[in-house]
């Protein structure tokens, strides 16, 4: 099996787009009248949810005009949000046909398929012409990706000059691995978790300019204390979350992130970069 099947298939669900509709179902919303706001606690997987989207995509400064590249777009959560806050036209690319296919439909539920087109592919060999983007950005999506180099470097090839691109990833700040499964990857085999200090080399060697960097740690230890509590109050977790798309394994697989959040091994760093000329 080659390694980009292996990552998909990690992601891979079988009946996606179903349990969303359960999920929504359940709290007295059917799919015709879902909202963007209605999908966001299943379709933003990474951590944070909406809150760190919000955070990480202002400082891109994205404007109605500009044609945005969404990295590794998954269900395609962060491009429905991009594309009614600011406007602009989102184009999405993924590894896993699943998550293309349902983040489509899902684009259709909420009136957003004019401005918002998702492609299966992969990010070190992107299906677009150079010089394509004014802006990209990529969330929780390169600890899959070994060379962080040839992945900034393809990025570049299909930005315009001075674009922006904003990487929010799950970085390496300690010396130990977290234990597996954590949702990125089952086991080491496909996780290539990478020091921030990789991350500038590879797009200053692509001729990139870092004009922001914020380590999200404290960020993130309180937003998973406030979503235990919230989930213990409750008496479990809502209808639909991140639990829909992990499915059994969820409870391990944060578990197991959390874990390595609190000892420091890992943090969500935000980096913000601008090609050159």
């Amino acid at each position: 099996m080659e390694y980009s099947e292996k990552v998909a298939n990690h992601y891979a669900h079988g009946k996606l787009l179903t349990a969303i509709e359960a999920g929504l179902i359940a709290q007295g919303i059917s799919a015709q009248n879902a909202s963007v706001e209605d999908l966001a606690p299943v379709d933003e997987f990474h951590i944070g949810g909406r809150i760190a989207t919000a955070h990480f995509l202002d400082q891109l400064e994205i404007e109605p005009s500009q044609s945005i590249l969404d990295i590794g777009c998954g269900l395609g959560g962060s491009a429905r949000y991009a594309a009614k806050t600011y406007g602009a036209k989102i184009t999405g690319v993924d590894l896993t046909p699943e998550y293309v296919e349902t983040g489509q439909a899902l684009c259709d539920w909420v009136g957003l398929s004019d401005r918002i087109q998702l492609h299966q592919g992969s990010a070190l060999s992107l299906p677009f012409e150079a010089n394509s983007f004014d802006t990209a950005f990529m969330i929780h999506v390169g600890m899959n990706i070994q060379n962080k180099r040839s992945l900034v470097a393809e990025v570049s090839r299909v930005l315009k000059p001075r674009a922006k691109f904003g990487i929010y990833d799950i970085m390496k700040t300690g010396h130990e691995q977290p234990t597996y499964p954590v949702p990125w990857a089952s086991t080491s085999d496909t996780s290539w978790l990478a020091a921030p200090s990789e991350y500038r080399a590879a797009f200053q060697d692509n001729g990139f300019d870092i004009v922001a960097e914020n380590n999200r740690h404290e960020f993130a230890n309180e937003f998973f204390k406030k979503a235990k509590a919230s989930i213990e109050a409750a008496g479990g977790p809502p209808p639909l979350g991140l639990h829909v798309l992990m499915q059994q394994l969820s409870v391990e697989k944060i578990s197991n992130m959390v874990a390595a959040l609190v000892k420091n091994r890992i943090s969500p760093i935000e980096m913000i970069a601008i090609k050159g000329d």
